[in-house]
């Protein structure tokens, strides 16, 4: 724990078990029901690999290859962006309205792991899901966790920009958290993000909203009336957000837990 400490890893211990977890393929309650537990010598040297690597910057994600969100299991690798608590108030933004319809149709662009279509179909058996990614590669680690999830059959995973070839007039919630970080933010943001994290999945032009300013207009074209725009956003984009939001219905810009602006709503007129 000390390597981590002085390598100012934020949260060390737990950094530490995670990945002392991930070395005995255990869970925490046998790592704590065995205290007096011993490491053999391939296991220390594998122990102290991974904490070499957490030290010099690689998320512990990527090195375990796992992350959790809504309570579920996601495979992650540096092709994706790592799932985040925050971007689960999106989905609080989308269930109550979601469940109100039959069968909802919804599109979850620039997908990523998948975390927020799979979650979705998990949480609306009825509903009717697209998932679109630029990246080939973050839609292989997508379909492997609709699959994990057993729910290749239901998700439509589709390589595209935004919402490319997907039918106009259509959804009833597009759903997104797209890049919104601008490139002249580059330096605050933490350095394991910009080392490991996919450059296309933080960053959006210069202001952080270039992304969000292609997609609001496709979403347009692709909703039903009435149908729903909900994206993650940040508080430093929240003010150039809403006017590009003009025009729309019941825009809303949602905080999270801490009052940061997290989530803009807005409704096809």
């Amino acid at each position: 724990m000390q390597q981590l400490t002085d390598a100012h890893i934020g949260s060390p211990r737990l950094n530490a078990e995670i990945l002392l977890m991930f070395v005995l393929n255990c869970d925490r309650a046998y790592l704590y029901a065995h205290p007096e537990r011993e490491l053999t010598p391939e296991e220390e040297l594998r122990y102290q690999e991974v904490l070499a690597r957490r030290a010099s910057g690689t998320p512990s994600q990527y090195i375990t290859g796992h992350q959790e969100f809504w309570g579920r299991d996601f495979v992650v690798s540096p092709a994706v962006l790592v799932p985040r608590p925050e971007t689960e108030h999106l989905i609080e933004a989308v269930l109550p309205l979601a469940k109100a319809l039959p069968h909802p149709r919804i599109a979850d662009v620039g997908t990523g792991s998948g975390c927020i279509a799979i979650t979705l179909a998990k949480e609306l058996p009825e509903a009717e899901i697209y998932a679109t990614d630029i990246s080939a590669a973050a839609l292989e680690i997508a379909r492997t966790n609709g699959a994990r999830h057993e729910l290749e059959a239901r998700i439509k995973f589709q390589e595209t920009d935004l919402l490319g070839g997907l039918p106009s007039d259509y959804f009833d919630f597009i759903v997104s958290n797209p890049p919104y970080v601008g490139e002249s933010e580059e330096d605050a943001v933490q350095l394991e993000v910009r080392k490991h994290e996919p450059r296309v999945a933080v960053f959006a032009g210069p202001s952080g909203t270039d992304v969000i300013e292609r997609l609001v207009p496709q979403a347009l074209a692709a909703l039903k009336t009435g149908g729903w725009l909900m994206m993650e956003i940040s508080g430093t984009i929240a003010a150039r957000v809403e006017p590009l939001l003009r025009g729309w219905a019941e825009v809303k810009i949602l905080p999270d837990l801490q009052g940061i602006p997290r989530v803009v709503v807005a409704s096809k007129p």
